[in-house]
């Protein structure tokens, strides 16, 4: 997936820091777009669902779900898009055709990389998704040893804690707060894509390292604490933790 950048918080493969940051001891990562390319095969599921009631499916609608729960995301497109159909019946097919092909999804470049090495050094990580219990057990079957790497996993679809999703804060306050040692908001490091993900993070006191896709636009970005092309430019040592070797 190819990403564009012109925020003058990109922190480039150079290397060079253009900002500082606060040292955080714990970081929480969002999946579909930040470490699974799940996007495009969203876009082809809801594309599809869409078609089958005539209707188009808008990039200004593409953008407002992004990030949010399945859902929500079900909410937005049957009242904005005005369809013969109620929330939960489009739940219940959006769910049943993601459970077909979701499978498949490849992690995106530095996924791997990046969480291995946290780690290895004992950072404490977390997932921290919109997606439902089921969903994720479907789209991490592929890489199962990897995403066993994290500490625990919170799922905002199917969690109960979660009372709002994404932009609201819950799910990253309910992710701190299950770490063994609660630590404080302000030592937690968030990895977005979504723009509804980094203002939630921001919202729940964490700084946010924003991977965007390239269809988000400038305005979108500011509010991320840095914006990267790909989780291959994170410097580590910026937020005080490891750096790579």
């Amino acid at each position: 997936m190819s990403r564009l950048f012109s925020s003058s918080q990109v922190l480039g493969s150079s290397g060079s820091k253009m900002a500082s940051f606060g040292k955080v001891t714990h970081c929480i990562f969002d999946m579909d777009g930040l470490l699974l390319d799940t996007e495009p095969i969203y876009e082809r599921i809801l594309g599809d669902l869409l078609k089958s009631y005539s209707s188009p499916y808008p990039r200004a609608t593409r953008m407002k779900v992004m990030g949010t729960t399945e859902q929500r995301t079900c909410s937005i497109l049957v009242q904005d898009l005005k369809l013969p159909c109620t929330v939960d019946d489009f739940l219940a097919q959006f769910r049943r055709n993601q459970l077909l092909h979701l499978g498949q999804a490849p992690l995106l470049q530095g996924a791997e990389r990046l969480v291995r090495h946290l780690h290895q050094h004992k950072i404490p990580i977390a997932l921290a998704t919109s997606s439902g219990a089921d969903s994720v057990e479907v789209k991490t079957k592929n890489h199962q040893e990897l995403f066993e790497l994290f500490n625990h996993k919170v799922m905002g679809s199917s969690d109960p804690d979660v009372k709002e999703g994404k932009p609201a804060p819950d799910i990253f306050l309910v992710a701190a707060s299950r770490f063994p040692d609660k630590p404080a908001p302000a030592q937690c490091l968030v990895f977005e894509d979504a723009p509804n993900g980094v203002t939630a993070a921001i919202a729940a006191g964490m700084q946010a390292v924003m991977v965007p896709d390239e269809r988000v636009e400038e305005d979108q970005r500011k509010h991320a604490t840095v914006v990267l092309r790909s989780l291959e430019d994170f410097r580590p040592e910026d937020f005080g933790l490891p750096a790579f070797t």
